[in-house]
């Protein structure tokens, strides 16, 4: 799909999403935003900048531009445990940094909430549209109707694979979700305490990502109002395949990601794949130092035919309401998602996978990585990136559709109710939630 195409929906989401405080957004002349929007007058003096993120080394980043820019001081915080609830409470006391990382999905919430300010009034905001790949672009900036925030990475999917405990067992690497079933359960015959996965049920996160995979559209906007079809026939394909996967025992559902049950899994040789994006490729590295050789991250299994890929996560970095240092929030933001040395330690300490266009040109990302097999995992997520479906849109209250999610995903994985069922939920919560804003909306395309 042209970004233009690309454009021209999101303008009219953006605007569906907040049509209680920022109705007419896709017009400058009346938008709200770009009325109130600050000017990019630099400021007289040093100034100091705050800037949470959730990322990994990004500390280091920041020193490197703090030494080389004393006038202009960054002070970086990782709201890792809480970061939706940290930047919520922040903006609900006038407390918000000036910078903030957001995940995509989050960004038509917050801005319903007026969390974002529009830094269009600064050339180099608008001057880098060209610098980042298009659909990052049209989602941080509502479809060109502002710039509320930078892009700064991105999640192909792909799957991270055990390949040693595959040639114990003697079973083919899956290539098809129906052979990923059967390895699963050749997997667990040849071994009761190995299963091929864990489902994770309270992250809605990358279960969005598999329905992303499967073309399963969770929204869409025409006629002055939202389509709500989360509990799609492919939603509910991918849906009840996972079902029976865990009906079977054949994943297990008591292990979060990222956690330490999870790496004390792995380093037990209990699992033996994980779906999961480009940036968690650092994890395995730094926590299963002695796994070295035994990971090789392979394309995700395909729906037959179906070459698509999904996307989890990713994130921007948004221009926050209340920040007083506009012009030096577009210069130092600008430098950390599109400067190479920025860009190549992000990816080193941190595992982004970059949403600038230059960024996919790192020398680091066309070379072998040690850890898995000198292989050249990155031109696996090139390609994933390539054959993500750029029609997937987010919802305007994505953030209580995700928490019913998972709520009803968590009580499905403990036998009440199946995942078929947590889609219903999901769409009842994506409709009820709409309705409390205002915000028109039906079931069905």
């Amino acid at each position: 799909m042209s970004s233009t195409v690309t454009r021209t929906r999101l303008v009219i989401a953006a605007a569906a999403a907040g049509v209680v405080v920022l109705a007419g957004c896709s017009s400058s002349d009346s938008s709200s935003d770009n009325a109130s929007a600050p000017s990019c007058e630099p400021s007289k003096g040093k100034v100091t900048l705050q800037y949470w993120n959730t990322v990994n080394g990004m500390d280091k980043v920041v020193d490197l531009w703090n030494k080389e820019h004393p006038n202009i001081q960054v002070e970086t915080k990782n709201i890792s445990n809480d970061q939706y609830g940290a930047i919520g409470n922040a903006l609900k006391a006038g407390k918000a940094p000036d910078l903030a990382q957001v995940g995509y999905d989050e960004l038509p919430t917050l801005r319903s909430q007026d969390a974002f300010v529009d830094a269009s009034a600064c050339k180099a905001a608008t001057d880098a549209e060209s610098k980042f790949v298009p659909w990052t672009w049209s989602q941080a900036s509502f479809g060109g109707t502002g710039v509320f925030a930078l892009p700064q990475d991105t999640g192909p999917m792909a799957m991270y694979v055990r390949t040693d405990i595959f040639k114990k067992y003697d079973i083919p690497i899956p290539t098809t979700w129906d052979e990923y079933e059967a390895a699963a359960e050749k997997l667990h015959k040849a071994d009761p305490k190995l299963t091929i996965a864990f489902f994770d049920p309270n992250n809605a996160e990358w279960f969005n990502g598999l329905l992303w995979q499967n073309n399963a559209e969770m929204y869409s906007y025409s006629d002055d109002k939202w389509h709500v079809t989360v509990e799609s026939d492919k939603s509910k394909q991918v849906a009840d395949y996972w079902q029976k996967l865990i009906s079977d025992k054949l994943v297990r559902t008591d292990i979060a990601n990222g956690s330490t049950q999870m790496y004390a899994a792995y380093q037990d040789d209990q699992i033996a794949t994980q779906i999961g994006a480009a940036w968690g490729y650092t994890g395995l590295r730094d926590n299963l130092p002695k796994q070295a050789g035994k990971w090789s991250i392979v394309p995700m299994p395909t729906w037959g035919a179906n070459g698509t890929s999904g996307d989890w996560g990713g994130s921007t970095v948004a221009f926050m309401k209340g920040g007083k240092h506009l012009y030096e929030s577009v210069e130092f933001n600008t430098w950390l998602n599109t400067d190479p040395e920025a860009l190549a330690m992000e990816n080193e300490l941190g595992g982004l996978y970059p949403a600038a266009n230059d960024g996919l040109k790192l020398p680091a990302l066309s070379k072998g990585v040690p850890y898995y097999n000198n292989e050249k995992i990155f031109d696996v997520f090139a390609d994933s990136s390539k054959k993500i479906d750029t029609n997937f849109s987010w919802g305007p209250t994505q953030k209580a559709v995700n928490l019913a999610l998972q709520d009803a995903m968590a009580k499905a994985a403990g036998g009440d109710g199946t995942l078929t069922d947590a889609l219903a939920t999901a769409q009842s919560a994506a409709r009820k939630s709409m309705k409390d804003l205002a915000i028109p909306a039906t079931s069905g395309k």
